[in-house]
């Protein structure tokens, strides 16, 4: 079933999402002090592409620093990227057979907002008990 609804993802909508990550993540390795931010950029690119099945976990060692990253990235990236996660998944939405795309987009907004500190991983390795970022 998550072949199936990743396969459908990626052509209504996976594809122009990573393409918009992939934009800003070279938007944000053209400058040195950025590169970290375009490097979580192509790393929610792969995530967007093929988001069945995989999950976002914090880092347990992440501190201040991603904090004032994704305050930085907020306001020059992810307030972007998070708007059309929310337009995707309206517009996927208006059908029945869409709503759980729509939903599955409505959850890359946090990620979208606030990449750093997180890690992606697949649903079989999160271990009982992990936390689970946003």
């Amino acid at each position: 079933m998550r072949t199936l609804l990743n396969i459908i993802w990626l052509l209504l909508c996976g594809l122009w999402m990573a393409i918009g990550y992939v934009l800003a993540g070279i938007l944000c390795c053209i400058l040195i002090i950025t590169i970290p931010f375009g490097i979580a950029s192509f790393r929610i690119a792969a995530y967007a592409l093929w988001p069945f099945g995989r999950t976002t976990v914090a880092k347990p060692g992440a501190g201040a620093g991603s904090t004032i990253g994704n305050i930085i990235w907020i306001v020059f990236a992810g307030l972007w990227l998070a708007i059309g996660h929310i337009t995707t998944g309206l517009a996927l939405c208006v059908t029945i057979i869409g709503i759980p795309l729509g939903i599955a987009s409505f959850k890359m907004v946090p990620i979208s907002l606030m990449p750093l500190g997180v890690d992606i991983v697949s649903v079989d390795e999160v271990r009982p008990g992990a936390y689970e970022a946003r």
